[in-house]
């Protein structure tokens, strides 16, 4: 008899499972979301939260407990450097899970976990692009040509 059923096997042995936790941890925080399957995002859900807690912690102790566990440098220097800063005033609920339905080849439930807030920074990154382009744009309008005899 389990009593408290700790966390979920699915279906894999330890080594493979913990490889799979630690390889979507990273995918996640580099990415900023990941399309899984539901029981997937609700076991990595937790592990997410807490190396963004580390993050607001920001010592070298928790650099060093980020870099165990996550599996490129690239994605501890990301989690330490925007997403800690991004969540420093935040308690909690780092992250969201949003169910996307059947997947269409076996019918697993897809869910889609994502930073909270990541949609807003993907848009203002777009929005700069697009103003800078525009100003850009205009200013090419704006000067003179070099070839053209008007002064």
């Amino acid at each position: 008899m389990r009593h408290r059923f700790g966390n979920a096997k699915l279906k894999r042995d330890v080594g493979a499972r913990n490889s799979l936790l630690k390889n979507l941890t990273t995918s996640v925080l580099l990415e900023e979301r990941v399309i899984t399957t539901v029981p997937k995002a609700k076991a990595i859900q937790p592990l997410v939260e807490k190396m963004i807690t580390l993050a607001k912690r920001d010592t070298l102790h928790a650099r060093r407990q980020a870099a165990s566990f996550l599996t490129t440098p690239a994605s501890v220097q990301k989690l330490f450097d925007t997403i800690g800063a991004r969540f420093g005033q935040r308690a909690g609920g780092y992250t969201r899970i949003t169910r996307l339905g059947p997947r269409k080849g076996d019918g697993a439930e897809l869910a889609m976990l994502e930073l909270v807030g990541s949609e807003l920074v993907k848009r203002a990154a777009e929005r700069a692009k697009r103003r800078e382009e525009r100003l850009k744009a205009q200013q090419e309008g704006m000067e003179p040509e070099e070839g053209s005899d008007k002064a």
